[in-house]
């Protein structure tokens, strides 16, 4: 009989792992996956209310990866090990997509670009604005955090921008921002930001190649969209 003072999920957690190993991740939901994950943090506790209270707060599981560590351990029952364990494994996840973008040609491996972005941004609360720096080779150079803004606006700074362009050599640039509503349409003042950018850069010889916008329902391409 299992103790008052803990929880046995020994058999159940058997049953997911069985599952894991026979069919891989595609056979678990996502309240199992991160029940799983919690339980190799907190073994003697039934993780599945608590996995599941974490995906309500958060409104799913890309969302709950990205959230920042204090917006986690606001959820009573997340403790800084349970909490490490949730960014570890996005931090791992981060990790492996930009590894692949690092090893060629941006321009070549668009989706893998892509995937990285959106794991890394789409589900955040407030806009992220970064630059990719490229060389002639088109091969990454820098993935520069520039700053973050509010819910629904970041500052753009041409001067900022081009300025760290010229220290860093780049011979392109790739401007990325996220939309925290979801939506990746660009605004009006995305579209002049970004017209600023490629003029002040075609000045210096510096390219800019693309704005991408992330958002939690897709992506947009400024130069897929002729704004460029």
């Amino acid at each position: 009989m299992a103790s008052k003072a803990g929880h046995d999920g020994t058999g159940h957690r058997a049953r997911l792992r069985q599952k894991l190993a026979d069919s891989g991740g595609d056979a678990l939901h996502d309240h199992e996956l991160i029940e799983y994950l919690l339980a190799l943090a907190i073994p003697r506790r039934d993780t599945k209310p608590l996995a599941k209270a974490l995906l309500r707060e958060f409104g799913g599981i890309g969302a709950l990866m990205t959230a920042d560590w204090q917006a986690i351990a606001r959820v009573p029952g997340m403790g800084d090990t349970s909490i490490a364990a949730i960014k570890i494994v996005h931090a791992t996840l981060l990790r492996m997509l930009r590894n692949e973008v690092a090893e060629k040609p941006v321009l070549a491996s668009w989706q893998a670009l892509l995937d990285y972005l959106r794991a890394d941004m789409a589900y955040l609360g407030v806009e992220r604005v970064r630059v990719l720096h490229l060389n002639s080779r088109n091969m990454l150079i820098r993935d520069e955090h520039m700053g973050d803004g509010s819910i629904d606006q970041a500052a753009i700074y041409t001067r900022e921008v081009i300025r760290r362009a010229i220290d860093l050599g780049s011979a392109a640039l790739i401007l990325v921002h996220n939309h925290p509503s979801g939506s990746p349409e660009p605004s009006r003042q995305d579209i002049e930001v970004t017209r600023q950018l490629v003029e002040a850069g075609r000045r210096l010889n510096i390219s800019v190649h693309d704005h991408i916008i992330i958002g939690s329902h897709g992506h947009s391409s400024m130069r897929a969209k002729g704004l460029l």
